[in-house]
């Protein structure tokens, strides 16, 4: 039987050269790489990091802006907040801006382990990205960041 009669072949080749789809692969790939360093020695889960990094990089922030920043579904981050929360890594803080919300946040333990993981998770990064040089890694950062933005356009539009 050819590859004509079945159509799975052209349909994986199809899929595997689809942008979406090389990009999810690659993402997950990656993620799973530098979770794997980090998960024995700190018990954190991909969607944890990604909360602790983000609260990390920016400082104390909603839980909405959790959802938006780590572009995770609501109840991954509820999740993940709960998990740090209990753990003692993060916690709720008031809101200066508005009295009915609060604000989510590193504690001195949260922003200890992410002072270790920031480190080994940028050397990771330079460990996949040696193969390129410095100027094709600037051009696929922003390749990316263009990507993102027309992905942003048109979901707005949509």
């Amino acid at each position: 039987m050819s590859d004509d009669d079945t159509g799975a072949t052209d349909g994986a080749g199809r899929l595997a050269g689809f942008l979406p789809y090389q990009l999810s692969v690659t993402s997950n790939a990656v993620s799973d790489l530098i979770a794997e360093r980090y998960r024995n020695r700190f018990a954190l889960k991909i969607p944890e990091w990604r909360v602790m990094a983000v609260l990390g990089d920016t400082g104390a922030m909603t839980q909405r802006g959790l959802t938006a920043a780590t572009l995770m579904d609501k109840v991954a981050v509820n999740r993940a907040v709960k998990v740090l929360e209990d753990r003692g890594l993060a916690a709720r803080v008031a809101n200066p801006v508005d009295g009915r919300s609060h604000l989510l946040a590193l504690t001195e333990d949260g922003r200890a382990i992410h002072a270790e993981i920031m480190p080994l998770a940028l050397a990771m990064e330079a460990e996949l990205l040696s193969s390129f040089p410095p100027d094709q890694q600037t051009m696929l950062r922003d390749m990316l960041a263009v990507i993102r933005l027309k992905a942003g356009e048109l979901s707005r539009g949509a």
